[in-house]
């Protein structure tokens, strides 16, 4: 559930992380659920057409009046708890930049993120599949069903999102700073989240293996949703 702690603000628990105060209940579990979603349509897939600026940006309001009218036991709704869901997510999902919310990666509408290009760790990761494995080392990485390629921070980090479509995902490693000499922009779009427009395959490899069966078995008990 979502709550709000007065001296420490949102959070998604029974008590707040930090003091341990129950704080001010705000949205139920099925609540979050709802509403998530929702901005996930709207920010990542341009869902309702609402207005939206080159960089992903919509009017909390908009996404706020959205909400109400798909779900009219919601008419409590407001602003503040869009925010709340921004500031709240656990993979960073999202960006609060004054009234305006964005999704910060997941597209697959064509948009200008301009984010962050700086501290880029020098490997990052993709899951792929046995089969195509060998495709992408030959052609190089390019988008598919979003607008970006993404890629993780760690090998743990693309297992994660690998296991959700292949029982033993493929994890390819890329050498960033190969790819940032030859010009391709990498932008950190969340906690463990890249995006960027290509990777050739001169700056593939395989990577070795660092998880144990039971870790990877670990990782199908967890929400897998991106």
């Amino acid at each position: 559930m979502m709550r709000e702690c007065e001296d420490h603000g949102y959070f998604r628990d029974e008590s707040c992380p930090v003091c341990g105060e129950e704080g001010k209940f705000l949205m139920s579990d099925y609540e979050v659920e709802k509403i998530g979603r929702t901005m996930a349509g709207i920010l990542r897939h341009g869902k309702f057409e609402l207005e939206m600026d080159d960089q992903g940006f919509v009017d909390t309001r908009d996404i706020v009046a959205v909400v109400k009218s798909r779900y009219p036991k919601m008419k409590w709704l407001r602003t503040h708890h869009i925010e709340a869901m921004a500031e709240t997510d656990p993979k960073g999902r999202y960006q609060i930049s004054g009234s305006d919310v964005r999704a910060t990666y997941g597209h697959t509408i064509e948009l200008s993120l301009r984010l962050p290009v700086d501290n880029i760790p020098e490997f990052l990761y993709y899951p792929t599949t046995e089969e195509e494995c060998e495709l992408l080392l030959e052609d190089g990485l390019f988008p598919t069903d979003r607008a970006m390629v993404h890629l993780s921070r760690s090998y743990k980090d693309a297992m994660k999102a690998g296991l959700v479509r292949s029982e033993e995902p493929v994890i390819l490693v890329i050498d960033t700073a190969g790819c940032i000499d030859a010009g391709i922009e990498i932008g950190k779009a969340a906690k463990t989240v890249f995006l960027c427009d290509q990777v050739p395959p001169e700056f593939l490899s395989i990577a070795e293996a660092e998880e144990s069966e039971d870790e990877e078995e670990d990782y199908l008990e967890e929400d897998e949703e991106d």
